[in-house]
């Protein structure tokens, strides 16, 4: 009897849907899988943080390999490759689209660009210091040599400056105030603003480098008050 029958999850005379029709559609959904992934281990990451679920040293971990995975995966599923050569979608909108409650990854991936800092407790004589320091010298260096030969795209200098944001943190006994720390978090937000495949124009190019030149040459002025 007809209407005995149980109900079946699957109506098997409906046809089935696919959800691409070729190879490149199919690496687009891909694509933005791994984005929809990485956005909300983000979230799980940041709340784990917050709730002491987690300590810092492993927090900075992954949250490292999360920040440096999220600028290629965004390039891979909005930079308009693949079927969706036209594509500008932000980041931002994305998450409106699939309805993305994520505002710790929101906050740590298009604004900080970093982890949460916490200051090494190793005081003005903690072995460390001079390490600190050189690493930070030399990620000036290597950003601000970056700017010189014209890298102007998102996705290579926001590692870059997201190394020196790091390092500059790090350093114990730097005021709250300190002048460099804000300069470079300045223009690591406005490049997290931006996709990965944006290219800053040749003002910001020139802007960008007088700011960490004039970073640096505050951040020396301040070694050479410690000694």
């Amino acid at each position: 009897n007809s209407q005995n029958r149980r109900p079946t999850a699957l109506d098997e005379s409906l046809p089935e849907i696919e959800l691409y029709e070729s190879s490149k559609e199919r690496k687009d959904y891909e694509n933005k899988g791994d984005l929809y992934t990485i956005i909300t281990a983000t979230e799980h990451l940041e709340r784990a943080y917050a709730q002491d679920a987690i300590p810092h040293n492993e927090y900075a971990i992954e949250c490292n390999k999360l920040l440096s995975q999220f600028k290629i995966a965004e390039k891979a599923a909005l930079g308009g490759g693949g079927v969706n050569k036209n594509n500008s979608t932000t980041t931002e909108t994305f998450m409106r689209i699939y309805q993305m409650d994520c505002p710790r990854a929101t906050h740590r991936l298009l604004v900080m660009g970093v982890p949460e800092p916490v200051k090494n407790a190793d005081g003005p004589g903690g072995a460390n210091v001079a390490a600190n320091v050189a690493e930070t010298v030399q990620h000036f260096i290597t950003t601000m040599d970056a700017i010189k030969l014209g890298q102007m795209a998102v996705d290579d200098l926001q590692p870059l400056l997201s190394d020196l944001m790091n390092a500059l943190i790090q350093l114990p006994d730097t005021p709250n105030d300190f002048g460099p720390n804000h300069k470079v978090q300045k223009w690591l937000e406005k490049l997290n603003a931006m996709r990965a495949v944006d290219v800053l124009d040749e003002d910001d190019g020139r802007q960008f480098y007088h700011d960490l030149d004039s970073a640096y040459t505050e951040f020396t002025r301040y070694l050479r008050a410690k000694t």
